[in-house]
């Protein structure tokens, strides 16, 4: 990945009142990943192909 700054970050709709969770932002090839909690701390990237991975596990429930 590149040192590109990640734009719309978003949280899940169902944690709108609550600060326990992560956000996620676009990124040219991929997706970047921060705690909510910790925003300066910085942030994760994926390739699109890994957060494609990623989404399809969680919802096949693969982590169960």
């Amino acid at each position: 990945m590149t040192a590109e700054h990640p734009t719309n970050w978003r949280k899940p709709t169902r944690s709108s009142t609550g600060n326990a969770c992560v956000e996620v932002g676009r990124l040219t090839n991929g997706t970047a990943i921060r705690d909510t909690k910790n925003r300066t701390a910085g942030h994760l990237t994926t390739t699109r192909t890994q957060w494609t991975a990623f989404i399809t596990a969680l919802k096949t429930n693969r982590f169960e």
